[in-house]
C-alpha cells in the first residue's frame, strides 16, 4: 500500500465544507484541511482563486438561503468560519452572522448533516474582567455586535442539538495570528498547529453533543478554563512564551484604568457601539 493510499484511508470524511475560505484563518488553514477529507469544499462570498487538487470552490452569500442549501449539499461535516469576523456596523453582521447562521443550520437539518464545528469567539465573553477566570458554564457577556452575533450562533446551535440532535462544537477562538505583540495577545494567542489539532478533535471525537471549547495555546497567563471540553482530549502544544522578548516595555498594555485593559475584549471595546456615551 502506498503512502497516499494509507493517508486516504485514514481520512475521517469523504467531503467536508469549510466556509470563510477567503479570510485570514481560511487562507492559513486551507493547506491543512486535506487531512480531514478526500474532498474539501471551500466557500466564501469573496473570490479567493481556483480550486486545487482535492478541492471544490463555491462562491456563496450566507444571507442567500437557497445558495447556502446548495453549498451544503453532499458534505459530511462543516467547519463554519464564514461571516463578518470583526466589530463593524450591525447590518453586515446581521446578514452574515445572524441570517447566515440560520440559513446554514436550516440546510444542515434538511440535508441530514450531523456535525458542525462553529468558529465562535472569545468576544462572546469580552465584558468579563481580565482578573476573571471564565468557563463555558458562565453567562455570555459579549463586548459588541460581533460578540452578540457569536452568542446567537452558540445559542442557535444549542437549539438544533436539543431539538434535532445536530452536534456542534463551538470554538471560542482567541488571537490566532502568527505572532503576539501585546500582553493581551500573549494570554489569548492560539497557534495555527494547535488550532488544526483542535479542529481535528472537534470533528472526530464521538458524541460531542453541544460543546463550547476555548481556543488558546499553552500560554503564560490564563483567562479561560476549558475543563468542560476536556473530553475532546485536545492538549495545546504551542505557547506565546516564544514571543516574550517582543513585548514592549510595560507589557504592551494601555493605562491600568483603560477599558481595553480592564476587560477581556480588549480593543474591541473601542470599536462599534461606544463603551461610554
Amino acid at each position: 500500500m502506498s503512502d497516499n493510499q494509507a493517508e486516504t484511508m485514514t481520512k475521517p470524511f469523504q467531503r467536508i465544507l469549510f466556509t470563510g475560505a477567503a479570510g485570514n484563518l481560511g487562507r492559513r488553514l486551507r493547506p491543512h484541511l486535506h487531512a480531514f477529507a478526500d474532498v474539501v469544499r471551500l466557500a466564501d462570498v469573496a473570490d479567493f482563486g481556483p480550486a486545487g487538487p482535492g478541492e471544490e470552490v463555491v462562491l456563496c452569500d450566507l444571507a442567500d438561503r437557497d445558495a447556502v442549501l446548495r453549498m451544503c449539499e453532499g458534505v459530511d461535516a462543516i467547519l463554519h468560519f464564514g461571516g463578518v469576523s470583526t466589530e463593524v456596523e450591525w447590518e453586515p453582521i446581521m446578514h452574515a452572522n445572524i441570517h447566515g447562521m440560520v440559513n446554514l443550520y436550516e440546510a444542515v437539518h434538511k440535508l441530514g448533516i450531523r456535525r458542525v464545528v462553529f468558529a465562535s469567539s472569545n468576544h462572546t465573553m469580552g465584558m468579563y474582567r481580565t482578573t476573571d477566570l471564565v468557563d463555558a458554564t458562565m453567562p455570555p457577556r459579549p463586548d459588541g455586535y460581533y460578540g452578540v452575533s457569536k452568542v446567537f450562533g452558540e445559542t442557535l446551535s444549542r437549539f438544533y442539538w436539543d431539538r434535532f440532535g445536530i452536534e456542534t462544537v463551538c470554538l471560542r477562538i482567541g488571537y490566532c495570528w502568527p505572532e503576539a505583540t501585546t500582553y493581551r495577545q500573549m494570554v489569548t494567542w492560539l497557534g495555527l498547529d494547535d488550532l488544526v489539532e483542535l479542529l481535528r478533535r472537534s470533528l472526530v471525537t464521538p458524541r460531542v453533543g453541544h460543546t463550547i471549547a476555548f481556543g488558546t495555546s499553552a500560554n503564560p497567563g490564563r483567562w479561560w478554563d476549558d475543563r468542560h471540553a476536556g473530553f475532546l482530549c485536545w492538549t495545546p502544544k504551542q505557547s506565546a512564551a516564544q514571543f516574550a522578548d517582543r513585548i514592549p516595555e510595560g507589557g504592551g498594555y494601555p493605562a491600568a484604568d483603560d477599558v481595553t485593559t480592564l476587560y477581556q475584549g480588549g480593543p474591541f471595546l473601542e470599536m462599534g457601539p461606544k463603551y461610554k456615551p
